[in-house]
């Protein structure tokens, strides 16, 4: 009996002794940032996340109104205002409407561009600024008032998402010193109102995506031409485009992003600064040239737009714009998700498990590193003929 019992002891600890089989090691996942975002991206994002078009644009003037006058009760600079929509409307475009409050993810972005901006402002303060703003100062609240401290760490859990959804790129870009060094060289004064004008603009001009899509001097000179336009002040210098190539632009660059803004100034006057100074069919007077412009020169609506068919748009529920409710419906693919070298793409169940994500960047040294990895998850197969 005792030589049993051994015989089953000793089989235990072999059984127990085997290894378990490892999971099969993952490429890992890697975002490149992209400091530009050009409109068949941003389409494609809007469209993968299922959401509704109209009620994007609703949330997306919403939110940056509300950057807009807290950051005027903060006393924050402009740069920071430009930073904080940038990283607002790039978390937009990676998570849909269904997983936040527009609100929360607006602190969110103020805050982290509070920090990258070295304006710094806890997350109290613009919570709290944000609140006193609907009372009368004789209601107003402390920062270190308990009721604010939910919301408080709300906003520094999203401030991660934040970076993530910007590839943790912190190069930014301001189109007002542009603006001002083009009104410098064509010789308008600091009392001009083309160029007073052309300011507000370029502010009214980060309620569109147009600072996603455009460089700098792409925005400082659509500003300037509008302005121009609207006060009957035309420059043209700046509309005959002869210094776009000095200044690294194009003119279909800078038709697209006059295009955006009167959009915007057309369809919502009222909630822009300087909609509001010229009645309505202004905008469209102006635009009427334009539009023959691009006709004639067959200039495109959206400078870089590469002609492909798309899936028909589906909208879900019209009511809570959540994804379709067609289960056998294929999902799209997020054009902005990070991707693997074997082809997988990152999905956020995948957060958390062994499928990391890194982010890079230089673009060229992601390809190169993506390619070296592919290598080893190649599959090759073999034909043979065997005779029966």
């Amino acid at each position: 009996m005792s030589h049993e019992k051994e015989e089953r002891a000793g089989s235990r600890l072999d059984s127990d002794s085997v290894a378990p089989e490892l999971p099969a090691i993952h490429p890992s996942f890697i975002k490149v940032a992209r400091p530009y975002v050009f409109e068949q991206t941003i389409q494609d994002s809007i469209q993968a996340l299922g959401v509704n078009p109209m009620r994007e644009e609703s949330l997306r003037l919403q939110g940056v109104s509300w950057i807009d006058n807290v950051r005027k009760v903060l006393h924050l600079p402009v740069r920071t205002f430009n930073t904080a929509v940038i990283y607002y409307h790039r978390f937009r475009l990676s998570h849909a409407d269904s997983e936040y409050n527009f609100m929360d993810a607006a602190a969110a972005a103020l805050f982290t561009a509070c920090k990258i901006e070295d304006t710094l402002k806890k997350s109290r303060d613009i919570v709290c600024a944000a609140y006193n703003l609907k009372l009368p100062p004789s209601e107003h609240l402390s920062p270190d008032s308990p009721v604010f401290e939910t919301n408080a760490r709300g906003i520094i859990g999203l401030e991660r998402l934040m970076l993530e959804a910007s590839g943790f790129d912190f190069r930014t870009r301001h189109p007002q010193k542009t603006l001002a060094k083009l009104a410098q060289h064509y010789k308008l004064s600091k009392e001009s109102e083309v160029s007073d004008l052309a300011y507000l603009i370029s502010l009214d001009l980060y309620r569109t995506f147009a600072p996603i899509k455009q460089t700098t001097s792409t925005m400082a000179f659509s500003c300037l031409e509008l302005a121009g336009r609207l006060m009957d002040q035309r420059i043209d210098a700046v509309e005959s485009g002869r210094d776009y190539a000095h200044w690294d632009t194009s003119r279909p660059e800078v038709m697209e992003t006059l295009f955006d803004i009167l959009e915007l100034y057309t369809h919502h006057r009222s909630s822009t600064s300087v909609g509001p100074r010229f009645p309505a069919d202004r905008f469209l007077t102006v635009r009427i040239p334009l539009n023959q412009e691009a006709s004639e020169h067959r200039i495109p609506r959206y400078a870089h737009w590469i002609d492909r068919p798309r899936q028909p748009y589906n909208v879900g529920n019209a009511q809570n714009s959540t994804r379709p409710n067609d289960a056998d419906t294929p999902r799209l693919h997020h054009p902005l998700t990070p991707t693997a070298a074997n082809g997988d793409r990152h999905q956020t169940s995948d957060r958390g498990k062994d499928a990391a994500v890194r982010f890079m960047l230089d673009h060229d040294i992601a390809d190169c590193e993506k390619r070296q990895v592919a290598e080893y998850f190649r599959v090759e197969m073999e034909e043979y003929e065997v005779d029966a």
